[in-house]
């Protein structure tokens, strides 16, 4: 996937409320304008599960570190020759979620397997990938992170 097409990210925190805890996300507003979407047709979505918590579920400091090592470590190859664009950093009740827009899903799915089947990660975690040609699933994350 020719880079010239990526935009460069634009970071919005978000806060919210949900089951009345707080959360946070960190969306890539420079998705709202893109104009490629449907090549990146593919919704990637890795569910980490937090350990050391605070106030609200959320992981302590600490925590934050750990994540934060393992999701650069899956960003570097998840967006490896510009096949994925980062969408989402959610933050609530325990849970860490990182999103990605795909362009094709194979190699995403086979980095994860890989990470799974070796026991190579810091922290529990699930994903889904899902063929999302309409960017539905984005619409909560582009439509509530306020303009820039």
């Amino acid at each position: 996937m020719s880079n010239s097409i990526i935009p460069t990210e634009v970071h919005t925190l978000l806060e919210f409320r949900q089951r009345d805890r707080l959360g946070f996300a960190i969306v890539n507003t420079a998705l709202r304008e893109f104009k490629q979407k449907a090549a990146f047709s593919w919704h990637l979505s890795v569910l980490i599960c937090c350990d050391d918590l605070v106030e609200d579920r959320l992981p302590s400091a600490e925590e934050q570190e750990v994540l934060y090592e393992f999701e650069d470590k899956l960003a570097s190859s998840m967006t490896a020759d510009g096949n994925a664009l980062f969408l989402a950093r959610v933050t609530h009740d325990a849970l860490r979620e990182i999103i990605w827009r795909v362009h094709e899903p194979d190699a995403p799915n086979s980095v994860l397997k890989e990470i799974l089947a070796s026991k190579n990660y810091p922290r529990e975690f699930d994903y889904r990938i899902e063929n999302d040609p309409e960017w539905r699933k984005t619409e909560w994350y582009l439509t509530n992170a306020a303009k820039d």
